[in-house]
């Protein structure tokens, strides 16, 4: 049962998350009472050619907003700027939009020293899109992101009017190696939960084990998606989807996951 203010505890959830990226859902999830083991199913690389990226880095004063999707975006773009020698207030210029897609994003770009204009409402790359429509006529827009997004932003916002370039800025891979015996207890159903926060993360996870069983998995183990994207990637396989965050962020994640067994705890005292 669970401890009062510890919805979690006893609950065991595995994060595939990169290490890196981990520890503040980790720290949420751990104070809400959770066991929690990393099996991380994707690692993050620069590009393999800098060439397109640069081009654009040296021309920033041709565009009217820059648009990240991701804490990945924000730190390779700002690491390949200090490598460049391109200070950040040339990436913040004045009158130069610069919008997020959710606050842990516009937190990351803070960071760096740059004031975001606009964090999205909807924690979505097309939600971002709709929500700047009407600034987006005819402005030019630089996208950097993963080399594994999918057209769905980018068609958004041209769309909208918005003459994109879009700039590999980082890779996602899938991990060389991984814990044997984590998966194991996963495909035996031992896991109360597992967390992905992007796409890649379900798609490397299935890679390994095949697309029925994942989705036979799923009908014993919860699987919590950080948001509309990624819960679309996991059922878009066969898979389901027990639990979704409102907001894309590991706070959000984790009061989803606390809310969700709470839910069930006040169903089985109805019963």
């Amino acid at each position: 049962m669970a401890e009062v203010g510890r919805p979690l505890a006893g609950k065991r959830v595995v994060l595939t998350r990169a290490p890196e990226q981990s520890r503040e859902l980790r720290e949420a999830l751990e104070s809400l009472g959770a066991e929690v083991t990393l099996l991380p199913m994707v690692s993050f690389a620069p590009p393999e050619d800098w060439r397109e990226f640069d081009e654009a880095l040296r021309k920033l004063d041709g565009f009217d907003a820059i648009l990240f999707v991701s804490k990945n975006a924000v730190r390779y773009l700002f690491d390949r700027c200090r490598n460049l020698g391109i200070k950040p207030e040339t990436i913040g210029a004045p009158g130069r939009l610069i919008a997020t897609v959710g606050p842990t994003t516009g937190e990351a770009v803070g960071a760096e020293g740059v004031r975001v204009t606009y964090v999205a409402e909807e924690s979505t790359g097309e939600g971002l899109a709709r929500e700047l429509r009407g600034f987006l006529h005819a402005r030019k827009v630089l996208l950097p992101r993963s080399d594994r997004g999918d057209d769905r932003l980018p068609k958004a916002l041209r769309n909208a009017g918005a003459q994109v370039t879009e700039v590999v800025t980082y890779r996602t891979t899938a991990p060389k190696h991984f814990d044997p015996d984590i998966l194991a207890r996963l495909e035996r159903g031992e896991i109360d939960t597992i967390v992905f926060a992007s796409p890649s993360a379900f798609h490397n996870l299935s890679g390994f084990l095949g697309a029925a069983e994942i989705a036979n998995i799923s009908q014993r183990v919860q699987f919590a998606a950080i948001g509309p994207t990624t819960a679309r990637a996991i059922r878009d396989s066969g898979s389901r989807v027990a639990i979704e965050a409102d907001e894309a962020s590991a706070k959000g994640l984790a009061r989803a996951i606390a809310n969700f067994y709470q839910h069930q705890v006040s169903s089985a005292r109805q019963q």
